[in-house]
């Protein structure tokens, strides 16, 4: 996996600019005005998601590496896309932001604690014998907290700028995470059909449970129709490139990243049929 192992971190962390690019200190501070809808969401995507992505490999009783992949596609937050959908679906964009922004940046800690308990759980030991909890924590403030923060600053200092080119910046984003997904394709296409057939089932239910579950988590708990929306897209649309960077750090095998990028073929068929139900309910 040389090709993914060097331009996964390149790439996530261009990904990282270009959401923070997007972002100000207002996406942070909205927070305060409506702590409810943000909570739910937060919850829904930091703790259930785990934690029924855990039961899904469980019940399926998927392979250790298959099982860890999971959880590691799980742990990643949503991005950008999320963010786009949301708009699309006429959900709480300025939720979802926000949701990504506190997501992203909180990432550096909750992702190597979901990702490392759950190795341990699934009797998963051979982790890099040089990448600890705390190692890969830093190598993703790296990657990830300072390239947003950088992209935030920038945006204090042009704002009306920055503006007018969002629409290029997230249409570069989106093509960064492409150029990681077809790096893994041409790098592994020997191995890597035969691993998405297996990953396929499970990261199927995993969308579909979760973004359902968190709906109607979201009925009983937030404010309106737009806010349920938008935390169902957020617990169903994961980072996927920070997914793949977290897996190509931690282990060697191209198993491990099966189910990232399985994942990222089926949230987007399953992202718009769920749109296009909401539309039609409506």
């Amino acid at each position: 996996m040389e090709i993914v192992t060097k331009i996964a971190p390149i790439c996530l962390a261009l990904i990282m600019l270009g959401l923070g690019l997007g972002l100000s200190v207002k996406d942070f501070t909205r927070i305060l005005r409506v702590p409810k809808d943000f909570f739910v969401g937060f919850f829904s995507q930091l703790v259930i998601l785990p934690i029924v992505a855990l039961g899904v490999a469980l019940i399926l009783n998927l392979s250790a590496p298959l099982a860890v992949g999971l959880m590691i596609i799980a742990a990643a937050p949503g991005g950008v896309t999320s963010n786009v959908l949301t708009k699309f679906a006429n959900g709480d964009v300025a939720l979802s932001i926000s949701l990504t922004a506190v997501g992203s940046l909180i990432s550096i800690i909750s992702v190597p604690f979901i990702v490392f308990t759950s190795a341990e759980m699934l009797g998963v030991t051979n982790i890099s014998k040089d990448i600890t909890l705390t190692g890969i924590a830093i190598k993703m403030a790296l990657v990830v907290t300072v390239p947003v923060i950088i992209g935030m600053t920038i945006r204090s200092f042009a704002e009306n700028f920055i503006n007018s080119k969002i629409k290029i910046i997230n249409n570069i984003t989106s093509l960064l995470f492409v150029i990681v997904f077809v790096a893994i394709y041409v790098e592994e296409r020997a191995n890597i059909l035969n691993y998405l057939t297996q990953a396929g089932t499970a990261v199927l239910t995993l969308n579909i449970v979760m973004m359902v579950l968190a709906f109607f988590i979201a009925k009983c708990c937030a404010t309106g129709i737009s806010q349920r929306k938008c935390i169902a897209l957020e617990c169903g649309l994961q980072n996927g490139t920070l997914a793949v960077f977290v897996a190509t750090q931690l282990f060697d095998d191209v198993v491990y990243l099966a189910p990232t990028a399985a994942y990222a073929l089926v949230m987007y068929i399953t992202g718009f049929i769920f749109i296009y139900v909401l539309r039609k309910s409506n």
